[in-house]
């Protein structure tokens, strides 16, 4: 399944929020640096949707908060 997510780096706590709307924000306290915050946002969906980390995938957005991810089931 593809899903956008709004990413916030830098948060007080870690955190995913779901919408009613289907939109996902997720908070990391990682600082958006040299990949420290895509990491924890991997292993935060992947802990979402009890999968493993290697079954999640950022596929557009590397750089950016707004991101299109991939998890497989």
């Amino acid at each position: 399944m593809k899903i956008e997510v709004k990413v916030i780096p830098g948060a007080k706590i870690n955190q995913i929020q779901e919408g009613f709307d289907g939109n996902i924000k997720i908070w990391v306290t990682q600082i958006a640096e040299d990949g420290k915050a895509n990491r924890k946002v991997i292993e935060m969906l992947a802990k979402h949707f009890k999968t493993s980390k290697s079954n999640v995938t950022i596929i557009r957005g590397q750089k950016e908060r707004r991101k299109l991810i991939e998890v497989i089931k």
